[in-house]
């Protein structure tokens, strides 16, 4: 997959490339599934510190750089709360809806 990226790769590139790898395998519902974990109110979004303290804390923790790009291209909204829904469309698409 390294090979195929156009040039560096950062999170938005990453993620580009790992929903173009997972197209036609419809694993939306499971990679929802696993955010609706983190939901039990069902509201469609997680609270910004929750998800920053399990990705930095937790199994394959991310670093500061990839928290920081992972922010810059799904920014929480002004009450710190992250849309997961339009996270899982990205990941599954390759794109941001918005751009179709």
């Amino acid at each position: 997959m390294i090979k195929e990226a156009s040039g560096p790769i950062n999170f938005t590139v990453f993620l580009t490339m790992f929903g173009e790898k997972l197209k036609g395998a419809d694993p939306e519902d499971v990679i929802m599934g696993a955010f609706k974990v983190l939901d039990p109110d069902g509201k469609g979004s997680i609270k910004k510190s929750f998800l920053e303290e399990l990705l930095t804390t937790q199994c394959d923790r991310f670093t500061p750089e990839e928290i920081r790009n992972m922010w810059a291209a799904f920014p929480p909204d002004v009450a710190g709360n992250v849309d997961y829904k339009s996270i899982c469309y990205i990941i599954t698409h390759g794109e941001d809806k918005e751009g179709e």
